[in-house]
Parts: structure tokens; sequence; C-alpha cells
């Protein structure tokens, strides 16, 4: 049976590529995108009702990584990317189909040039990101406190610690009326350490960067110590 599927919607998200994106959703409360609904689905009486629901279900395909494949085991960063699981036992992005699945916080509808869009929080999404679907998130159903996770029954690790240099403290500084959270949100960001799980093994001091929103984010880490060093225009 050949199927196909359409995307209904579109991420606008501060993420512009994988690298340093929670690797669940929630972990990060600040960062915060948009779903663009596109025709014909862009109409009001699709979310007729929706407001009465704090989370939604998002369906979403991984497009970046769809055309590279998958395999039957992976290695999960929880694991420190040394041991294998089974493909299915991981969430991770290489999948036979594509799809993923994120619980958000639905923070609104937004009308806006005759286009339509729902606000969303804690996301951990790629900008550009075709959605296939949306479903209400149903407390009575879809939380279960005594439900056991393997290998990721833990919240991840924050005990990363984050510094800014005076430059970086001064452009968040002066982008504070526009993105008035942008520092919180770098600091969420780093706390989740997001290197690759090999360099956290080193005691050298690494230098990374990331894109978020239209800005570069520059920063060292040294034993458990982020240092912002800089922050600029994209």
């Amino acid at each position: 049976m050949q199927l196909s599927f359409s995307p209904i919607g579109t991420i606008h998200s501060p993420f512009k590529q994988k690298f340093a994106i929670p690797r669940q959703p929630g972990l990060v409360k600040e960062a915060q995108g948009l779903l663009e609904l596109l025709p014909p689905y862009d109409h009001p009486d699709t979310l007729a009702g929706i407001e009465d629901f704090s989370h939604l279900w998002i369906i979403f395909v991984f497009h970046q990584t769809m055309n590279k494949g998958w395999s039957n085991q992976v290695r999960p960063p929880r694991l420190g990317g040394n041991r294998k699981k089974g493909v299915f036992a991981t969430r991770s992005t290489f999948r036979p189909n594509p799809a993923g699945l994120s619980v958000v916080e639905f923070m609104g509808l937004i009308k806006e040039k005759n286009k339509l869009y729902l606000k969303l929080g804690g996301i951990d999404l790629l900008d550009g990101t075709p959605v296939i679907d949306i479903k209400p998130y149903l407390p009575y159903s879809d939380s279960i406190p005594d439900a056991t996770a393997g290998f990721a029954n833990k919240m991840p690790d924050t005990s990363m610690q984050v510094e800014f240099t005076k430059q970086a403290e001064d452009f968040c500084f002066s982008i504070r009326e526009q993105y008035p959270q942008i520092k919180p949100f770098i600091i969420s960001l780093l706390k989740q350490d997001p290197r690759p799980a090999y360099k956290k093994q080193k005691k050298t001091v690494q230098e990374y960067a990331m894109s978020l929103y239209n800005f570069n984010i520059r920063w060292t880490t040294e034993n458990n110590i982020c240092s912002v060093f800089s922050i600029s225009p994209d």
C-alpha cells in the first residue's frame, strides 16, 4: 500500500539549524514558535474549539534528515553515543518513515495578513519543519504517571553553568525590546549541553556556535562551564 501525506502547515522557529535544538519538547520553555497553516487548512473552522486545550500534539516530518536513510540500530545521545538501541526503541530522526511527534504548549491564535498561525511554546522543532497533523493533548489518557522510560527515565542533566561576557550581555540588553527572553533562552539551551557525546569527554576548551533567530551565538565550554563570548547578527 502506497501512502502519501500533504503538509497542513509549516513551523517558524528560532532554531535555524539542528545543533542545539532541545532533544525533547518542553525542556526549554522559552523556545517559542509559530505554526503557519497552509491552504486549504488555514480556515478558522479547522481550529474551532482548539482554544479549550492548553497543549497539542504536533506530528511532523524530519525534513532535513529524511534523505539520509535509516538503520536497524542507532546510538542515542543519552547513552553517550557508544551503545546501540533498536531504532523503534529510540526517538532518532533516522527512521523508516521520517515522522516526529512533539507535545507543545498552545499559546493562542494569530491572524495576520490573511494568514493563520498557532503560537506554540516549549518547541523542539527546526525552522521550516513540515507539519502533517495537529491533535489535542488529553491529560487523562496521554499522561501516565507510573510509566517507565528505559534508558531515558530521568530528565537530562542541566548542571552546566552559563556565563556571559560583557559584549554578550550588552548585545542582549540592546535587543531586549524585541527579544526580551533572549538571555534566559540561551541559558536554558546551553544548560542542556548540546555538545556531541564524544566531545563531552574532552577536557580542553571547546568552541561552538549556533544560529538562533537571526543571530549567531558563540561560546566556549570547559569542564562544566559555558561562556557566551559573542552574539552578533547572522
